[in-house]
């Protein structure tokens, strides 16, 4: 029997629990004599506004839920070891009531229609309601991320949050636009809410609020940028849910870059040895590729490569294609990273050819770090040592023909060498040059090799004479050393 005392401590600790409309005018504890029929209950003002109140945060049931439930000072109303399960149709069987629609409604708002409910039964029921097992909920991801679709997540006794969920979808692509994010939840009456999250704020202020806690069927939108935001690239693209940087991609480079074509990139950071090699793999990084690895990888620039003009061709999930403009030259000059953006499967870098570069920048271009470390240059015919020389690239020719030991001094037509040079359309041109090792670099006397240059230095007057009149006594010198040999 429980006291007075006890009686009005419950009534105090009941009010607290539960609004005014739910707990006013009712009697103490204690079973009704003659019940009558609750009716079905509607949705009043008060209970919408009190629904409107619930925690965003809050869990939400649904079908599939088990659920434990107990009444303060009634033990054998609901067994200690019995759970109820949360039908398709969204309502829990209780005894003495029957159905009870639950879905939709977080923990404590259950608690509050099933107390409401044995109100008819009982004078102040004290429902407690505890989540045993969880439901596998089904969320969905569209737009900017590596694999859009549904997610299952099972016993999602803390439903992921959606930089959660962006994360076991491959995390976000370079298109996205982080600031513009929503999620479309459905509601029980009424059309979808749609909820805007904005995670550049979360990056950049630390602001917890934005990585909302999704609820089943909750379906989040990424849309695509509509221009590059370069002040924001790098901290977009570091971000714990971008991208997975474990993956290899593959992309198209075209231009002036000496191994054109499709190419698979994968994360890390590469060195060009040699002029149409490709890039040599260096320490593994964690870091997303970028545009100058992806040069790397194609054997590095060419000499005449327009790095101010870099393009690339992006292709959204949702959208038409995007033309991102890069100046590579500002990297080199002010040291802004953020134009070596970081790519995602698909891109396509164009890396066009300059006009009008002057030798200075000729020779600034050949020492960056997407440009190869060395040229083949073959030297051939009167030079000490003939054949394929290492240079740097846009070496001049006297540079060159040092590298191959200088002219045979005995040999040698120490006036002008020939150039020949496989241009880029398939074509060959050649030029005789006429050699001053006291000329800097210039397009006339010494100009910049490129790789596969040769290099062909005649020989002089007088040995060609002497070539020839040993050519044409050679039959005889031979017929004459045979005949001494046989002592005639």
């Amino acid at each position: 029997m429980i006291r007075p005392l006890q009686s009005a401590a419950l009534i105090t600790i009941a009010a607290a629990m539960y609004p005014l409309t739910a707990v006013a005018q009712v009697p103490p504890s204690g079973l009704r004599e003659n019940p009558t029929p609750l009716a079905p209950t509607t949705p009043t003002s008060t209970t919408e506004a009190g629904d409107a109140l619930v925690n965003e945060q809050a869990y939400v049931l649904g079908p599939g839920d088990e659920i434990q439930l107990t009444m303060f000072g009634q033990p054998d109303l609901f067994p200690k070891d019995s759970n109820y399960v949360v039908l398709v149709d969204g309502t829990v069987s209780l005894p003495l009531i029957g159905r009870v629609p639950v879905a939709g409604r977080s923990l404590s708002q259950a608690e509050r229609d099933i107390a409401l409910r044995y109100t008819r039964l009982y004078k102040r029921p004290y429902i407690t309601i505890v989540l045993t097992k969880a439901r596998i909920v089904t969320l969905a991801v569209t737009g900017e991320v590596r694999r859009p679709g549904t997610y299952p997540v099972e016993s999602p006794t803390q439903i992921p949050t959606v930089t959660q969920l962006i994360q076991l979808a491959g995390g976000t692509s370079q298109s996205a636009d982080l600031s513009q994010i929503k999620v479309r939840r459905p509601q029980l009456n009424g059309p979808d809410q749609v909820i805007n999250v904005n995670l550049l704020k979360l990056l950049k202020e630390g602001d917890l609020s934005q990585n909302l806690e999704l609820r089943d069927k909750d379906t989040v939108i990424i849309p695509a940028t509509t221009a590059m935001d370069f002040a924001n690239s790098l901290l977009i693209s570091n971000a714990s849910f971008s991208a997975n940087r474990s993956e290899p991609l593959n992309i198209a480079i075209i231009g002036e870059v000496y191994r054109p074509g499709p190419h698979t990139i994968r994360p890390g950071s590469a060195d060009v040895k040699a002029a149409g090699t490709l890039g040599e793999e260096r320490a593994q990084s964690t870091e997303l590729p970028t545009v100058t690895q992806a040069i790397q990888t194609a054997g590095g620039i060419r000499p005449e490569a327009d790095i101010r003009k870099v393009q690339i061709l992006r292709r959204p999930h949702n959208g038409s294609q995007q033309a991102i403009d890069i100046d590579l030259w500002k990297l080199l000059k002010e040291g802004d990273l953020s134009q070596d953006v970081a790519l995602q499967a698909g891109d396509t870098i164009v890396v066009p050819k300059a006009k009008g570069l002057t030798p200075a920048e000729i020779t600034e271009l050949a020492t960056v770090s997407f440009a190869p470390a060395t040229i083949d240059v073959n030297v051939v015919g009167e030079v000490k040592k003939p054949g394929v020389v290492k240079i740097q690239p846009n070496t001049p020719l006297n540079t060159a023909m040092l590298a191959a030991g200088g002219f045979d001094d005995s040999r040698a037509n120490k006036s002008k060498v020939k150039l020949i040079r496989l241009n880029l359309d398939g074509t060959v041109t050649q030029r005789e040059i006429k050699i001053d090792f006291d000329q800097p670099v210039n397009d006339k006397t010494n100009p910049a090799l490129r790789n596969n240059d040769v290099v062909v230095v005649g020989r002089s007057g007088l040995t060609k004479f002497g070539d020839g009149l040993r050519n044409v006594l050679a039959p005889f010198t031979s017929t004459f050393g045979i005949l001494r040999i046989l002592g005639l």
